[in-house]
């Protein structure tokens, strides 16, 4: 198994880097991506950078499959819900959905407004702050242990979980390069994840709160509670996705808005566009760049033969930058109507937090403009953007005080 998941993340890994040449700046690469369709890039791959091409496959899930080994980052099974297919996946959305619906993201709403603000109370009067550092990483962090219930005093643990294995060898201080070696770091880290949840899961058994991992334990489908080996598949899921996007969007978001004062004016002067702006935002960083499938039978896509068996990458981002989707798609617009990005994907398995993340965004921006609406990047520092998920490290942020 190891060897076949080597090779296939080396497809995918490849897949990925051909979309975000220069992180900082990937934009054209994604509109010239989008004017080539659907690309071949050598026999058993295949990158979909339009809008009307990703839409197609995200249409079909039956044939555009999630590929398991594809998504291996440490499991020792599929992650649930995001790495089944339906009509199983269909069936742990109807138990996950109604806890991250915009009904219960209402119910957060000053819960997440107060985090901000305690964030922000530690380091206004410094007049400066590592924005990554200090707020980008904890605050989105604290939102999902809090919901998961999760032990605050086990972020910094969880973080190096979560680096570990998005990437392997980070918390060492030096990312590792060998496939076998990243394979078995992730391996290893896996293991810690698991054992990890499984004693918080046997004290939930004990003494139930109202968390999500109280209530995964309470769940069933078709009459049948979920096994243990199903609540650890959904959990490990979670951390992953709970801990590291939102961050890379705030980072992302931050960096254009110390770039571009003028959008930034348009927040302060009308905090009634920030849903808008989170919207283009998201459209324009695209912080995701793809999602992984592989196709279980031949098939043809906007004139483009794919065989059965091909890695197929559905270019989010790529389709993000379409202009039969967004008229001057290379132009930020922070009042584009609509703007139906796929930031957070689509189809079936389309992002179970989105309206969380969303949330948070939204709460931010609206919170921050408020508190320190004038900010610059501290001199003498740069912008370091990450490849694959786009984010950037170190954000130095500035501002007048008194």
């Amino acid at each position: 198994m190891s060897a076949e998941v080597e090779n296939e993340e080396c497809e995918y890994t490849d897949l990925f880097l051909e979309m975000a040449v220069d992180p900082a700046a990937p934009w054209e690469r994604y509109q010239a991506l989008v004017e080539r369709g659907v690309v071949e890039k050598g026999e058993g791959k295949v990158l979909m950078a339009s809008r009307a091409a990703v839409e197609a496959a995200c249409r079909n899930p039956k044939v555009f499959a999630i590929d398991e080994a594809g998504l291996f980052m440490g499991n020792v099974r599929s992650f649930k819900p995001q790495g089944i297919d339906p009509p199983l996946q269909t069936k742990y959305r109807k138990i996950l959905d109604p806890l991250f619906s915009p009904k219960k993201m209402d119910l957060l709403e000053a819960d997440v407004a107060a985090r901000v603000n305690q964030f922000i109370d530690a380091f206004i009067d410094r007049g400066e702050c590592n924005f990554t550092e200090e707020f980008a990483i904890p605050f989105p962090s604290s939102v999902f242990l809090t919901i998961m219930g999760l032990p605050y005093d086990d972020l910094d643990l969880l973080l190096r979980f979560k680096d570990d294995i998005l990437r392997p060898g980070s918390s060492q201080g030096e990312l590792l390069t060998d496939p076998q070696e990243r394979l078995q770091f992730q391996l290893n880290t896996g293991q810690e994840i698991y054992a990890y949840y499984e004693a918080l899961l046997d004290e939930r058994q004990i003494s139930p709160q109202d968390d999500i991992l109280t209530h995964l334990l309470h769940a069933e489908i078709d009459g049948d509670r979920l096994t243990r080996e199903d609540i650890l598949d959904v959990c490990f899921h979670f951390l992953l996705a709970g801990l590291d996007t939102v961050t890379d969007n705030l980072t992302c978001f931050f960096a254009f808005l110390v770039q571009h004062p003028d959008y930034r004016l348009q927040l302060i002067e009308n905090p009634a566009i920030i849903p808008s702006a989170v919207e283009e935002l998201l459209r324009w960083e695209s912080v995701v760049p793809a999602g992984m499938r592989r196709a279980t039978e031949d098939v043809e896509v906007l004139g483009c033969p794919i065989k059965a068996g091909t890695a197929v990458s559905l270019g989010w981002a790529p389709s993000n930058f379409d202009p039969a989707q967004f008229p001057d798609p290379l132009e930020v617009r922070f009042d584009r109507q609509p703007n139906r990005h796929f930031a957070f994907g689509a189809g079936v398995h389309r992002c179970l937090g989105s309206h969380l993340a969303r949330r948070e965004l939204r709460v931010t921006l609206r919170e921050w403009h408020r508190r320190i609406p004038e900010y610059s990047l501290k001199p003498g520092s740069k912008l370091e953007y990450q490849s694959l998920m786009r984010s950037v490290e170190n954000l130095m942020l500035v501002w007048p005080t008194g």
